[in-house]
């Protein structure tokens, strides 16, 4: 994150934890659309009604909160996760076949990581099916790191793995993509998309 935003998001934290509505509104704006994006690979339609239940526990629990906006972030997905799994078990379902809308995978979080330029460079339905074709872990390990915007470490507590394994799966992820990609070739593709897939063929090593 741009150490400029940082500071004045780590304010609103202390500023909702203070009751401060305007601080809030904050951090609801910056955490929302993330949260959406990681919940609709989870529950699919119902990541709305999973979203209002964790800001509702977020709400309830944030004066046990302690942290900076970056260990905030990974505190409210933990929340998130938690009733995503819940919702899950009740409903006895697994998570859809296609795990983000393409409309949500047109800007992603940290944007100065590499792997992120990468999958924001390319057209959001190759992006959708590319990111539906990878196993589980590999998908939310990308997910959590590309698109919520946590490290590796805050990753793994969310997953309950090692922060190696997360590191691993976002890296198996990323080269599976390319080698998909290299095979396919970028022909008839738009600019845009071809810089994706030049990206694509050079994951970095992802922190």
């Amino acid at each position: 994150m741009d150490a400029a935003v940082t500071p004045d998001l780590s304010a609103a934290v202390a500023g909702a934890q203070r009751g401060d509505p305007a601080s809030f509104r904050i951090l609801f704006r910056d955490t929302q659309p993330r949260l959406l994006r990681y919940l609709t690979y989870l529950v699919g339609s119902d990541a709305e009604d999973v979203a209002s239940e964790t800001w509702l526990q977020a709400t309830r629990d944030l004066h046990t909160f302690q942290g900076d906006h970056n260990s905030f972030r990974g505190w409210i997905t933990t929340v998130a996760r938690h009733r995503a799994l819940d919702h899950l078990r009740r409903r006895a379902r697994q998570p859809p076949a296609i795990p983000v809308p393409a409309e949500d995978l047109a800007t992603f979080a940290a944007a100065d990581d590499t792997a992120d330029r990468a999958i924001e460079s390319i057209t959001t339905d190759a992006a959708l099916e590319l990111i539906a074709s990878l196993p589980r872990d590999q998908a939310e390990a990308v997910l959590l790191r590309a698109v919520v915007g946590l490290d590796a470490a805050t990753a793994a507590r969310i997953t309950g793995k090692r922060a190696g394994a997360v590191r691993t799966a976002a890296y198996r992820g990323l080269h599976a993509l390319a080698r998909h990609l290299e095979s396919a070739g970028p022909a008839g593709e738009s600019e845009p998309a071809r810089h994706g897939w030049a990206l694509l063929r050079r994951p970095a090593r992802l922190r």
